[in-house]
């Protein structure tokens, strides 16, 4: 079957770039210096920018209108562009029950106001909970982004809520393997997936007791 050809992408000169974008081009050339912006493709003397520019740009402007500095910005971009791509974090395929999470930087940052620093983003590239996809973020849950979020409004830092991920994974870690080892030595012929459940609910139950106990305790 023929294919329609797909059209070239969309190219600007850096005076159409800076007014597709509502900034001045002596803007987009500090911005360019300053490394908030991929260097663009070159033809001769000519310097071409694509949407990929144009996209990075609106960016800038959401995240200034959003409070942070160009200076934050450009140690946010060094982050992303340094972490870990969807590729690397979702290599196995996407979790089973997790669901992943497109977002655009903008979006993160209302997500946690004010606690989107490049320490907290990396500490998330780190943990696996951000990748990067071209301009766009993912988180890898839905829930953990959800649960993350909600603490932050209820006043607890980014960084302690990450640091606190950070421990969990240990625990959870160590959690899995337990169940995982004791159906290989007592039920090698069952379905994997079957314990996936009945795991859950021994933790889940464990850790409502543990709350339980340490609110009495906390209201004693």
């Amino acid at each position: 079957m023929p294919t329609e050809a797909q059209e070239p992408p969309h190219e600007y000169r850096m005076a159409e770039l800076a007014e597709a974008a509502g900034i001045t081009v002596r803007t987009l050339r500090f911005y360019r210096e300053r490394g908030l912006i991929p260097p663009p493709r070159r033809e001769g003397r000519i310097a071409w920018y694509d949407e990929r520019h144009l996209a990075r740009l609106r960016t800038i402007a959401a995240l200034l209108e959003r409070g942070h500095t160009l200076t934050g910005i450009a140690d946010l971009t060094t982050a992303f562009e340094s972490g870990r791509d969807v590729g690397e974090v979702l290599e196995l395929g996407p979790p089973t029950e997790e669901e992943p999470v497109r977002l655009t930087p903008e979006e993160l940052a209302d997500h946690f106001a004010g606690e989107v620093t490049p320490e907290n983003l990396a500490a998330a590239l780190d943990l696996g909970y951000l990748a990067t996809d071209g301009e766009d973020i993912v988180h890898v849950s839905r829930r953990l982004l959800d649960v993350s979020a909600a603490l932050v409004r209820e006043g607890v830092p980014l960084a302690e809520v990450l640091r606190a991920g950070a421990r969990v994974r240990e625990h959870a870690d160590a959690l899995a393997a337990l169940f995982a080892e004791m159906l290989t030595a007592h039920a090698p012929e069952a379905d994997p997936q079957r314990l996936r459940p009945l795991a859950k609910s021994v933790v889940e139950a464990e850790l409502s007791m543990a709350l339980d106990r340490r609110l009495r305790g906390a209201g004693g």
